[in-house]
Formats: C-alpha cells, sequence, structure tokens
C-alpha cells in the first residue's frame, strides 16, 4: 500500500461523512480527499479526485449503491471499493460481491477494524467483517444441493482447502483445522488457483459461493495456537 492513499467517502448521512473523515484525518497514510451524500455525486467526485480507494453504502438517495459499483469502476481504472452498511443481509452480501466490492464492513465496526479493513483492502486483499463472513457460510448451509461440483476435477482435500481460503482463513489456519503442514497447504492451495483459472482470494469466495461449496465447511474452529 503506498503512502497517502487517496479516499473518497459516499454517505448520505451527514454526521457519519463527518466522523468517517475525522477518524481518517488521525492517520498519516489515508487522506480524505472528496464526499458525496448520493451515488450519483459520488461517482463525479471519484471522476474528479481519481481516488485509491471509495468507501461507500448501499442504499443510498440517486441510484443504489450497486448499481455505482460498477460506474465508479469505469470512472476510476484500478479502484477498490469497500463497503460500509448497515445491511447484513444474504442478498445485499452476495450482490456487493458479484459487483466487485473489496470488503464489506457494517457501520457498528470498530474504529480499529474499520482501519483494518481499509488498509487490507489497499494491500489488494479482501475483508469481510466476521458477522458477514458468518452470513455467508450459515445461507449456504442451508443449501444442500446433491450433485453441486465445480467443473474441473477437484480432491475432496482441494475442496476442504477452498472452502477455508473462501472464508478467509490464512494457510497456517487451514493448516491447523486439518492437520497437514503449511508447505501442503500452499500445495493444494495453487494447484486450485490452476485448475479453477482464479488470481487470487476474492475469486476463490466469489467461486465458492456461486458454486454452492461453502455448505461442505465444517464449522468446527481450528486449534488456535498450535503450529502448522
Amino acid at each position: 500500500m503506498s503512502l497517502d492513499a487517496r479516499i473518497v467517502l459516499i454517505e448520505d448521512h451527514a454526521i457519519l461523512r463527518d466522523g468517517l473523515r475525522a477518524l481518517l484525518e488521525l492517520e498519516p497514510d489515508l487522506r480524505v480527499v472528496g464526499e458525496a451524500w448520493s451515488a450519483a455525486e459520488g461517482v463525479q467526485v471519484a471522476q474528479r479526485t481519481q481516488p485509491s480507494l471509495v468507501i461507500t453504502d448501499l442504499a443510498m438517495p440517486g441510484g443504489s449503491g450497486l448499481h455505482t459499483l460498477d460506474a465508479l469502476r469505469a470512472a476510476c481504472p484500478g479502484l477498490r471499493v469497500l463497503v460500509l452498511t448497515a445491511y447484513c443481509t444474504d442478498e445485499y452480501i452476495r450482490a456487493a460481491l458479484a459487483a466487485g466490492a473489496d470488503g464489506y464492513v457494517l457501520k457498528d465496526a470498530s474504529r480499529a477494524e474499520l482501519l483494518q479493513a481499509i488498509r487490507t483492502v489497499l494491500a489488494g486483499q479482501k475483508y469481510f467483517s466476521e458477522p458477514v463472513s458468518a452470513r455467508l457460510v450459515s445461507g449456504y448451509l442451508r443449501r444442500n444441493e446433491p450433485g453441486a461440483e465445480p467443473g474441473p476435477s477437484i480432491t475432496e482435500r482441494e475442496r476442504e482447502v477452498l472452502t477455508r481460503i473462501a472464508m478467509g482463513d490464512s494457510n497456517k489456519r487451514v493448516a491447523i483445522a486439518l492437520r497437514v503442514s503449511i508447505k501442503t497447504v500452499e500445495k493444494h492451495r495453487a494447484n486450485l488457483m490452476r485448475k479453477l483459472e482464479l488470481h487470487n482470494t476474492a475469486a476463490v469466495t466469489l467461486f465458492a459461493v456461486r458454486n454452492g461449496l461453502l455448505s461442505d465447511l465444517h464449522l468446527a474452529p481450528p486449534l488456535a495456537d498450535e503450529n502448522g
């Protein structure tokens, strides 16, 4: 992540915009370069300021934030988008993922979590608030579609690794949960990326969601303090 990341805020509640700006102004590597109260205005501000990151709500005057994501990316190639919203429903989360959101954080998140999400997304990675990840899993655990297999042939172990990667687990956490070495996890991960033609964790998550693979995830927590 480069220093002095440029950020645009799209939020229809002025008090929330003011609070976000005040929070971000305390961080030396983050700079708010524009604000907007509506989706349409947000696209214009982003086009004018060319930010590194847009933080946007989903439901705003002048159009859905989901529909705005495509317009934002067209106006600013390479833009990262972090959704900051009160909505934690399956429909909103799936739609935000499909529209290309790089992160999804709830408005009741702490200051520390929001800053972590911002820096994670700016670093080119994906960030979900814990309730959002839990919602994705619980929603797809209810889907029991026999025979829903991905096109390319993958092993059962690769399938387990894929679902845990999709949940945001690190290689170390996957290794602990499956009781294998980190090197083994890295090998399975590389094989999956090659077979499924996926290039990053965000793509893995979206693939798992679209194919109902999260329904296969065992929810027993990993052994947090063991070495892989």
